[in-house]
């Protein structure tokens, strides 16, 4: 068998996170980006794979009114600290600010020209602002309540504002003549939404205006849009739209909408020849798209069915559109939903007429991350469960819901994915409504529900090998096993599904399941701190793996060997024998409860995430944890792995989705191939040593990050002649990033006595020649500072003392030869009187030394001759007496 590479790292390359919690928003011209209120932050999102951009941080208050530009290139912002801020989105930095309202601001709007903004205030006044400026040119006051929307007309040559508030009327301002052209009212409520046509003499406005009557004791509701003429300012004609309007866009010639409306053919035909033919859109609180013609009143197109899912009790609350556009380029239809989504509709023709289709799902703010499976022959679908009563399936290309699956009561807790044995995509979810629901992905409808436990279900497997069959585990503590052989492929109805085995398996509530690769065996991990097995189909107790000290998170059956790993509340992961239930591995690493572990790469590694935000790569054989991840802010309570990609996909509290992706192959290619120019770059920088070509050494020296070679450099350089030159013509090559490193550098050299000679003069050549403003805005100068004047001082110390010591052994050494000991007079006739330099000083002190020792060896010479002497007459003696 082939050895199996292991995995060493894992990058996230693409991640969904929450970007619009409701409010204002803004399209640019391009459609390249879209820009939107999060709380008090303003997010930039791009619009081909709903990816955050950049974030502009906010004045900690909800903005409540964004506009953009003509050109993209200014973002005006305002919240309800009423400032009003302008933005430069090539550098996110705020421009100018201004207060000007006594309320917040509830819209702006910019002219076609860019120097104009108009705003619109609680306060109940229109202010027109120069925005290069930053002052007042127009001051308009006559609204009696809130205003609520402004824009002005579009066509530059006519300066008029166009203002609507929740007193039910319009008012048309003169920016020339600084009045109030006109006051329009035939609305009851507030105005939500204005349009004018495309020949500039038709405005439209639309309100939640509602006429009622008594007509067999119900109360009829009939909202309107109203069309006038800006001529006369006469209101030409009233359309009942019979729901709450919150939007209105009118169809354009060059649209698509409009090339798919010329091929209807209408039942009233009768039109008024006093009304423009004018088709305009409408969208409100039913969440349904309709597309009116106003010279004949009549609905053209409607939606059969809202593509707002809503199971919830609460329906007023999430049902609806709050707002839509037509797309500045593509003439697209983008509209927006009470619970954060954005919808892309593009016109389609059909047999029966027009038909829209939803191009896009763009998911604002997920909520928190229950659960997630991958979906797909090639994994491209992520299935997720959030704290909502719907599925939402993901593309993974372009970070879109490509549908929703709803049919729940009650949130959603859990969810596994499963082929079928003929070819259909299943998903299986578990509900806090005590129901299990069996979804066909193709047909993306529900065509099973399962019924019997009493608890919320937590927990639920499909069969890994037949796929007939699912388990389920529950809050009531008991394992259901389901039967799926009575669903077929041609369901049209939504099936009971029937229970083939039930156990009362635990103590407390079942928080995981898995089946095992042959589906002989089932395991469930509980809150009471035990994992059981289970033989299927007839759920009889085989063993249980009691060890943990917390409850069991997450289980799953080892797809080789005859094992069970465990993931528990205690920080550990565990490994258990199926045969006899020992423990025989414990992983330990996590800083908090883990939450859910998986097994990869044939069952040689796993990877597991938790509570402490982390999540962590293991290999099995060693026990070693090789790598850990940190880009979650929350608990990490779904990981989903890709079998056949082995791509991971994590989610938790924070509403993130990150999907990451096996790097161990380019990891080592990048190292690979750093190493290779590394080695080109070291050749180079030998070259120019040969060359002596010392300013483009040093460049490459810094490229190549080598501190020692370029203090090599620096020496070499300061024993040149025109060593000033160089090293200043070096430096003054640097850039801002470079002179940082040589900064950071200069002051590990400064700690040494060693070289610290040759960082004071690299740093003195620095100041010379670089202008101090530039190296004051070198960043974390003030601490590369701090870091240099305590040697710095340490070392003019040392010197100081130096210098001291010299001067009096100057003094002394002239001392000396003025007055000169007895018997010398010969040795010093002839020579200087002058004061001797330091190198004489070293000479005489070499020639003392060596006399010194000299005389020394003699000294030792004459002892020992004596010693000798002495011991012979002592002998002679001896022998003398000896003798007599």
């Amino acid at each position: 068998m082939a050895s199996v590479s292991l995995k060493k790292s894992y990058k996230c390359m693409q991640s969904l996170q929450q970007f619009y919690t409701g409010g204002p928003y803004a399209v640019a011209s391009d459609e390249s980006f879209l820009v939107c209120a999060c709380d008090e932050k303003i997010k930039i999102v791009d619009l081909s794979n709903a990816s955050i951009k950049s974030t502009i941080e906010g004045d900690s208050e909800a903005v409540t009114a964004l506009a953009l530009s003509p050109n993209n290139n200014i973002l005006f912002s305002a919240s309800h600290s009423r400032q009003i801020r302008v933005w430069n989105l090539s550098t996110l930095e705020c421009i100018r600010s201004w207060k000007g309202h006594e309320g917040p601001v509830m819209g702006m709007a910019s002219d076609a020209s860019g120097g104009l903004l108009v705003t619109a205030g609680a306060d109940r006044k229109v202010l027109v602002w120069d925005v290069d400026g930053g002052f007042c040119t127009h001051y308009f006051k006559g609204h009696k309540g809130v205003v609520t929307s402004i824009m002005f007309h579009p066509d530059p040559n006519r300066l008029l504002v166009f203002s609507g508030g929740d007193d039910g009327s319009v008012r048309v301002w003169d920016l020339i003549g600084k009045k109030c052209l006109s006051t329009l009212e035939k609305h009851q409520s507030a105005i939500t939404s204005m349009a004018i046509s495309e020949d500039g003499w038709t405005l439209l406005s639309a309100g939640r205006d509602k006429a009622s009557g008594q007509v067999e004791k119900s109360l009829i509701v009939s909202e309107v849009v109203n069309l006038w003429n800006l001529h006369n300012y006469g209101c030409m004609t009233t359309i009942p739209m019979f729901e709450s309007l919150e939007a209105l866009c009118i169809i354009g010639p060059e649209s698509p909408f409009a090339a798919s409306l010329s091929s209807l053919t209408y039942l009233q035909t009768k039109k008024r020849s006093d009304v423009p033919s004018i088709n305009f859109i409408t969208v409100g609180e039913r969440g349904l798209v309709r597309i009116w013609s106003a010279d004949r009143a009549l609905c053209l197109f409607e939606q059969k069915s809202s593509d707002i899912a809503v199971s919830s009790g609460d329906e007023d609350s999430k049902r609806g559109f709050i707002s839509a556009l037509l797309m500045p380029a593509s003439q697209e239809l983008l509209c927006v939903t009470a619970d954060q989504q954005f919808f892309l509709y593009c016109p389609e023709e059909s047999e029966g007429g027009l038909n829209l289709v939803l191009r896009k799902r763009f998911i604002g703010y997920n909520e928190e991350i229950v659960d997630m499976k991958f979906l797909g022959d090639e994994e491209q679908f992520l299935a997720v469960s959030t704290s909502v009563e719907q599925v939402r399936v993901y593309d993974l290309t372009s970070m879109s819901c490509s549908y929703v699956l709803a049919g729940h009561t009650d949130v959603i807790l859990c969810l596994d994915t499963c082929l079928s044995s003929s070819g259909r995509t299943l998903i299986v979810t578990g509900s806090k409504d005590n129901t299990v629901r069996l979804w066909d992905c193709q047909s993306k409808a529900c065509v099973g529900v399962g019924i019997g436990h009493m608890g919320a279900v937590g927990a639920v497997a499909f069969s890994k090998k037949q796929r007939n069959f699912f388990v389920s585990g529950s809050s009531d503590r008991t394992l259901k096993v389901w039967n799926m052989d009575s669903v077929s492929d041609n369901n049209e109805e939504v099936l009971t599904l029937k229970a083939k085995a039930v156990v009362a398996a635990h103590d407390k509530d079942i928080n995981c399941l898995a089946v095992a690769p042959n589906d002989s065996l089932v395991c469930s991990g509980s809150q009471d701190r035990t994992a059981c097995i289970w033989r299927l189909p007839d759920l009889v107790s085989v063993v249980a793996l009691k060890g943990h000290k917390r409850g069991i998170w997450s289980v799953e059956f080892s797809p080789v060997d005859q094992c069970v790993m465990t993931a528990s509340g205690d920080k550990t992961i565990k490994i258990w024998a199926i045969s006899d239930g020992t423990c025989l591995k414990t992983f330990e690493g996590h800083q908090s409860s883990v939450l859910r572990a998986s097994f990869l790469t044939h069952g040689t590694q796993i990877v597991s995430c938790g509570a402490d935000c982390m999540v962590k790569l293991w290999t099995v054989k060693t026990n070693e944890c090789i790598a850990t991840y940190d880009q979650h802010e929350e608990k990490i309570w779904a990981l989903a792995v890709g079998k056949k990609t082995e791509m991971l996909a994590t989610g938790g509290g924070d509403a993130v989705i990150n999907l990451w992706h096996d790097s161990t192959a380019l990891d080592k290619e990048e190292a690979f191939r750093k190493e290779e120019e590394g080695v080109l770059r070291g050749q180079e920088l030998e070259n120019a040593l040969i060359d002596a070509d010392y300013i483009r050494a040093i460049r490459i020296a810094f490229e190549l990050r080598r501190p020692h070679k370029l203090l090599e450099l620096f020496r070499e350089l300061c024993r040149k002649n025109d060593m000033d030159d160089q090293i200043g013509k070096a430096i003054k090559a640097l850039g801002k990033e470079e002179l940082q490193l040589l900064l950071e550098y200069i002051r590990e050299w400064n700690t040494k006595p060693k070289f610290c000679q040759i960082a004071q003069y690299v740093l003195s050549r620095a100041y010379s020649v670089l202008p101090a403003t530039e190296i004051v805005e070198v960043p974390g100068y003030k601490e590369l500072l701090n870091g240099l004047i305590p040697y710095t001082q340490r070392h003019f110390n040392r010197l100081d003392r130096l210098a001291r010591s010299l001067c009096i052994l100057q003094y002394t050494s002239a001392a000396m030869s003025v007055i000169q000991p007895e018997g010398n007079e010969g040795k010093l006739e002839g020579k200087d009187a002058k004061l001797p330099n330091a190198a004489d000083i070293d000479e005489l002190s070499d020639i003392t030394s060596v006399e010194e020792e000299q005389h020394h060896k003699e000294l030792k010479e004459q002892k020992s001759s004596k010693k000798r002497k002495n011991k012979s007459r002592h002998s002679a003696s001896k022998k003398v007496k000896g003798g007599d």
